[in-house]
């Protein structure tokens, strides 16, 4: 790894070529390279009175981003290595990182001394803070095993549930839209800030790796109130059960049995579905209660007046969503956002719907049974349809110097 005055002329030519200007990661997590970077100007209050200048740390147990309250936009960004060996896989994960923490950071590169380059940044943040922007890194069954190859000689440091999705009953998955060998998660407030970092991750994947698909989302809530999905109901409400660390052991973070770089890491799972907007917005409120088994307008069980009272099964639709999901009695943690993608120009109906994203500590005994429980029963089947599908194993969080993948590849 580079220290602070310590970079080779090659890695220094490397990263100048991409950023304009190198970045060393020390000791103390971010060092600039003469004065390549420069920090972002004090934010100013935004709207419902957040302070963009709040930053979230990049380093610690876990990966930020998955426990993180869910900022307002996402980016999903999944690639496909296309590097031919190991080394080459580290040099990106490096410029990654380095990457991931100049913009967490709230810092942005200056455009660089010579005009006859192209600028060293993108430029869409170079007056624009933090914007609470968080980054989170997780890994494919591809990357350690693709059709019985090891490419990377990481097969035996598997995760124990990394697998793909198996299909479920009333799938229509686009393989073009699914899995992959890395998926970069891209959260902040500022949609702007997000895309920027997701823009970036692609530029400096250049030569080592290829874009398998990019997925834009966004949420309602803030204040703390649970997100609402484009149905019209509250999205998340039982993440409310496993709120303490306490519960996140139990429910988030890998356990025992698990390699050493998945310590403190969690599996990523993620569906597109698309919902049915025009169908559902002629079903009567009655049936749309139905199919979830809650009031919509105060997100309340049924039986129930608060949002966050305890369910009681027995009072909900036998097919209703939040009756089948209750009757799995497992957990995850839901952190999914709503997307819009147009017209679909086959029907003219609107393409809009959820990226349904959770993290789990083992999706074969919390996530599997649940889906498929779903998708053979639930009544919100007549009004989506699932699109695509991926399961990544996130690792566990950085110590400042790592960079992100550094315990898999190198131990």
């Amino acid at each position: 790894m580079e220290r602070e005055k310590g970079m080779s002329r090659r890695d220094f030519l490397k990263i100048s070529a991409s950023l304009g200007a190198g970045l060393a990661i020390g000791a103390s997590g971010m060092a600039a390279i003469g004065k390549a970077v420069q920090p972002a100007e004090p934010a100013i209050a935004d709207n419902g009175g957040l302070t963009t200048e709040e930053r979230i740390p990049m380093y610690g147990e876990h990966q930020a981003g998955i426990v993180t309250p869910q900022q307002t936009y996402m980016y999903l960004v999944s690639f496909r290595i296309t590097a031919a060996d190991r080394a080459a896989v580290i040099r990106l994960f490096r410029d990654w990182t380095k990457f991931a923490d100049l913009g967490t950071a709230g810092s942005s590169m200056k455009s660089g001394s010579n005009p006859q380059l192209p600028p060293s940044d993108t430029g869409e943040t170079l007056d624009l803070p933090a914007a609470k922007l968080t980054v989170t890194f997780g890994f494919g069954s591809s990357l350690f095993l693709q059709d019985g190859k090891d490419r990377f000689g990481l097969a035996s440091k598997l995760p124990l549930y990394l697998q793909d999705i198996p299909r479920m009953p009333r799938d229509n998955l686009d393989p073009l839209m699914s899995g992959g060998d890395v998926c970069i998660q891209v959260c902040a407030e500022d949609q702007q800030v997000a895309f920027h970092a997701a823009r970036n991750f692609i530029r400096l994947s250049t030569g080592s790796a290829a874009v398998n698909w990019l997925q834009e989302g966004f949420i309602s809530g803030g204040g703390g109130k649970t997100p609402r999905n484009l149905f019209g109901f509250k999205d998340g409400t039982a993440n409310r059960l496993h709120d303490t660390p306490g519960g996140y052991d139990s429910v988030v973070w890998a356990g025992d049995g698990e390699p050493d770089w998945m310590r403190g890491g969690s599996y990523m799972a993620y569906r597109k579905v698309r919902m049915l907007l025009e169908v559902w917005d002629r079903s009567s409120l009655a049936d749309q209660e139905d199919t979830f088994g809650r009031y919509k307008e105060s997100g309340a069980a049924y039986g129930r007046k608060e949002e966050f009272d305890e369910v009681d099964p027995s009072q909900l639709p036998d097919r209703s969503h939040v009756r089948l999901a209750k009757e799995t009695k497992q957990l995850i943690h839901r952190r999914g956002y709503s997307y819009t993608d147009g017209v679909d120009p086959r029907t003219g109906n609107i393409d809009a719907g959820l990226l349904f994203v959770s993290y789990q500590r083992n999706p074969e005994e919390q996530l599997l049974p649940m889906l498929k429980l779903m998708q053979s029963r639930d009544a919100l089947n007549e009004y989506a349809v699932h699109v695509a599908s991926g399961m990544f194993a996130c690792p566990g969080g950085l110590r400042e110097g790592e960079y992100i993948g550094q315990r898999l590849l190198e131990s």
